[in-house]
């Protein structure tokens, strides 16, 4: 019975993940129809939202009573967490718009040693062996999944500058997605995060769109977004985390940096050569060395 919850678990997460896997591709093919990062990116939240809503009202109907409502207090520190996962959004698309996919996607998975190192801050404590061992890992994975040791290929500095910046505030929202207002329904704190993270992108939208919004994106590309980046994945790893728990999840989770890279490949036909493959099989290992507990278990006896 255990073991069939876990393989539900992990199923649950791995669609999760390899939804957000194919986020970037789905951005990249629509800059190439003319559309802008505002548009991609307020299609996206507004749908996300408006899904999520939908949802939310279906499960207060159907459990009443039994739903714990979210004080204004709760509300308040979600949607202030959820400004970062609308930064995440615009940073990461930003990226995508300079760099190849399979590029930017790597350089989202520096929140492995952001994570580390946030925790060190705020926590005042000094990395276990293992997890150092891991970000050394995933800095000898980005040198290699980055193609940076080939003199021939030139990156832009803007994807770059986009894409740590995209990471960072990845790590701010995973960090406190976890520890916000955890007592309330996670389709209740999904919704006000995205309403935290639509307002950040809807003054983003006003403050650069200098062409007059083009709202067939809604229709075309912005149901795809909104289905793959702010519906599927968070409902579908939400009730899938705690059956594989935080170590097994975050491993099965890390199927979004192949994803993405095999999406970029065969539709947008990027290049990815042998090293950025050993590259990416290198920071996957570090997920998963950073996530297993090698630590033997005691048997407690009781007599």
């Amino acid at each position: 019975m255990i073991k069939n919850k876990v393989l539900k678990g992990v199923l649950l997460v791995g669609l999760g993940a390899t939804s957000y896997g194919m986020l970037a591709t789905f951005v990249k093919m629509a800059y190439m129809e003319g559309y802008t990062t505002a548009e991609v990116t307020s299609s996206q939240f507004l749908l996300g939202i408006i899904a999520i809503l939908l949802i939310n009202l279906f499960q207060k109907n159907k459990n009443k009573d039994k739903v714990i409502k979210a004080s204004n207090r709760n509300i308040f520190h979600l949607m202030l967490a959820g400004t970062s996962l609308g930064l995440t959004s615009i940073f990461y698309y930003l990226a995508v718009k300079y760099i190849p996919v399979s590029i930017g996607i790597v350089l989202l998975m520096q929140t492995v040693w952001m994570g580390v190192l946030l925790e060190m801050i705020l926590e005042k404590k000094i990395p276990s062996t293992q997890k150092i061992i891991s970000v050394f890992i995933v800095l000898t994975g980005t040198v290699l999944a980055t193609n940076l040791l080939n003199n021939e290929i030139e990156l832009d500095w803007h994807g770059i500058l986009w894409g740590i910046l995209a990471s960072a505030s990845f790590t701010t929202t995973m960090f406190t997605a976890n520890r916000v207002a955890t007592s309330i329904s996670s389709v209740q704190r999904s919704l006000y995060m995205l309403i935290g993270g639509a307002i950040i992108v809807f003054i983003y939208s006003i403050a650069t769109q200098d062409v007059p919004f083009n709202f067939s994106i809604f229709l075309k590309w912005g149901i795809f977004l909104s289905l793959f980046g702010t519906i599927i994945p968070p409902l579908l790893m939400n009730t899938g985390f705690p059956l594989t728990g935080i170590g097994l999840g975050s491993i099965v989770s890390a199927l979004e940096l192949p994803v993405s890279v095999l999406m970029a490949y065969f539709l947008l036909n990027e290049t990815v050569l042998v090293p950025q493959w050993i590259g990416i099989c290198l920071i996957i290992i570090a997920i998963v060395i950073m996530n297993v507990n090698f630590k033997p278990r005691k048997n407690n006896i009781q007599i």
